[in-house]
């Protein structure tokens, strides 16, 4: 599972012109999923996006997590997180889960974030969606749960 994360002061993701989700301060969350990916994927990652501490406190540091600030996070699915590259032009994504478990972790993965007492919004599975932020930094980072150490 892998997430990209953008700290915003504000998000918003539209699907036909509607909004179907919008925040203030808080973390714009692009996230990705595998067909090996599982509960033990979202629940690191949960917790490892709630505790991770980059807004500035008083001093200017990077110091304060989403939990510490009451931040939000927009949560939109983003299957080409898994896009494979290395041959030719056009991307492959049979790295992506099949969109029915995909679905399933991606709503499991925003439940954790509330669990944990962040406000979620979220995009529309599978719908084409435009997405815009404004990148407070900016500051982006990329977790994979592949990568964590054991």
């Amino acid at each position: 599972m892998r997430v990209v994360i953008q700290r915003v002061s504000s998000a918003r993701v539209d699907v036909d012109g509607e909004t179907t989700g919008k925040i203030n301060r808080g973390f714009l969350i692009l996230l990705g999923v595998s067909p090996e990916d599982n509960e033990d994927d979202i629940a690191y990652l949960a917790e490892k996006t709630v505790n991770l501490r980059i807004f500035e406190d008083d001093a200017g540091k990077m110091n304060l997590s989403l939990l510490d600030i009451a931040g939000e996070a927009l949560v939109v699915s983003q299957f080409t997180l898994y896009a494979d590259t290395r041959k030719g032009r056009r991307p492959g994504f049979s790295g992506a889960a099949a969109p029915d478990l995909a679905q399933q972790l991606y709503e499991k993965f925003c439940e954790e974030l509330r669990v944990r007492g962040i406000t979620v919004a979220t995009g529309r599975f599978g719908a084409m969606m435009d997405v815009s932020l404004t990148n407070h930094g900016p500051v982006t980072i990329i977790i994979d749960s592949e990568q964590r150490s054991k």
